[in-house]
């Protein structure tokens, strides 16, 4: 039998209303007739978490520049970050789905998670205020600081080999477009990347050109001898 939420968040609930609706997917609420779910909550509840986070960055490290903060916090509020928090706590054994979403496995789709995960907070905030829902953060995500990567590892592949080749003098890559191809719901982008003077080129290919551009950056920083690649 699963452990109650409450006890396993650490935060017992005034309104227990306010959970059930944090809780309830909007596919049950379609089947239920009750017309009330989480997605309002999950809106709110991704401002507390991305503030109550940023708050424990700023005093977990005090020498660490904007920059660094940033793409720190953009990583542990990511969906794959708190889809797996979700699931560590058990969350999906205490949604409410409709019956076709909890045929396919709704409870451990990473997406459903990772919203329920910032509906309760959410609510958390609603039923209690922010230091409420700052200190169920704390309790959720901070465990995970003391693992983070280092801000420099966390910067996309584009800026890192744009900033591995500032440093040595040499011009920026040059990406070109090379291929779009099929619907236009469900495109794949060819993107060519190369740095001329290096003799280096290489393809990337994506959903979007904006990844095409990312992977091909990857596949070109695997190429740079060792002492230019910076952080991995």
């Amino acid at each position: 039998m699963a452990e109650p939420l409450e006890a396993v968040i650490g935060y017992r609930f005034r309104n227990p209303d306010l959970l059930k609706l944090a809780m309830s997917h909007k596919s049950f609420a379609s089947e239920s007739g009750s017309g009330a779910y989480n997605e309002r909550l999950e809106f709110l509840g991704d401002s507390i978490l991305n503030c109550a986070v940023a708050r424990l960055l700023y005093e977990a490290f005090p020498l660490a520049d904007e920059g660094a903060l940033s793409r720190q916090r953009a990583s542990l509020v990511s969906g794959e970050t708190l889809a797996q928090i979700a699931a560590e706590v058990g969350l999906g054994e205490h949604l409410h789905l409709g019956s076709g979403e909890l045929k396919s496995g709704g409870f451990r789709r990473a997406s459903i998670l990772a919203d329920a995960l910032e509906a309760l907070l959410g609510a958390i905030f609603l039923d209690s205020g922010f230091e409420a829902a700052a200190a169920a953060v704390r309790r959720l995500v901070g465990p995970r600081l003391s693992g983070l990567a280092a801000a420099s590892a966390l910067k996309d592949p584009k800026t890192r080999l744009q900033e591995a080749l500032q440093a040595r003098g040499l011009p920026l890559p040059v990406y070109t477009l090379r291929a779009v191809e099929g619907e236009a719901h469900a495109q794949s982008f060819t993107v060519h990347c190369e740095v001329a003077p290096l003799g280096l080129a290489t393809l990337g290919e994506g959903g979007s050109r904006r990844r095409a551009e990312q992977l091909a950056a990857d596949r070109l920083l695997a190429l740079l001898p060792v002492d230019m690649r910076g952080p991995s």
